[in-house]
């Protein structure tokens, strides 16, 4: 009897372990549907604040872009004004050395009026005692007579250079035509040479013709010779 009820003892408490396991189970998987829930929870909340971080971060892209556009445009128009500055700054600089040279200029030409003054009086002099009636046509004459002067010296350098290049030119044809002369007179030479070779090479070629003939008449005669022997045997 113990022997028949020893399984059945056995078979409750492993149906009693199996239902106790099977509550842990449910408690576990009530804590993990719980547990889901609240990390569903957080995901979602999760999920807006970075829809919100990412809104934040594009307004504040934007007003750094805004920001930095206009700190551009501020540090532009700085270096513009800056560059303005200095710009008239040194064309203040230039006036300034420019009206410090016209001043210096005018000092000079005073100076050189003052210097010049007793040429004044002088032409006033020359136009009294001549058939000038003015001081300016006797400048005027004056500057005639001196680009007719500088003309006349102008034509007398240029029939100069022409002169000399002339000569130039005529000293290199004269070269050239030396060369020429000597060139045919070696030419010349050469063809005499040739020439005189030429007429020993005839006497020569004459001579061996001569011999030439009189071998062929030889052989002719020879040849003659033979024929009628020849003939002769055949008769």
């Amino acid at each position: 009897e113990e022997d028949s009820l020893s399984p059945f003892l056995r078979l409750r408490a492993k149906k009693k372990q199996v239902q106790l396991m099977q509550k842990a189970l449910e408690v576990k998987e009530e804590a993990f549907r719980d547990q889901m829930k609240v990390i569903t929870c957080r995901w979602r909340d999760l999920h807006t604040k970075e829809a919100q971080l990412k809104t934040y971060m594009e307004k504040s892209g934007k007003t750094l872009k805004e920001n930095d556009k206009m700190r551009i445009q501020a540090l532009k128009k700085a270096t513009k004004e800056r560059e303005m500055k200095v710009q008239k700054e040194s064309e203040l600089l230039r006036a300034k050395g420019e009206l410090e040279a016209l001043r210096n200029k005018h000092q000079k030409l005073c100076k050189r009026v003052q210097k010049y003054s007793v040429f004044s009086k002088y032409l006033e002099d020359v136009v009294k005692i001549s058939q000038f009636e003015e001081i300016q046509e006797v400048i005027w004459r004056y500057k005639t007579l001196r680009r007719m002067h500088k003309d006349l010296l102008q034509s007398q350098q240029r029939h100069k250079e022409m002169s000399e290049q002339a000569k130039v030119l005529l000293d290199q044809y004269m070269e050239e035509k030396e060369a020429e002369i000597l060139q045919y007179k070696n030419e010349l030479v050469q063809l005499q040479l040739r020439f005189d070779q030429a007429q020993s090479d005839i006497l020569s070629w004459e001579t061996r013709w001569a011999d030439i003939q009189n071998t062929t008449a030889k052989k002719t005669q020879q040849v003659a010779t033979i024929k009628l022997a020849i003939f002769n045997l055949f008769q």
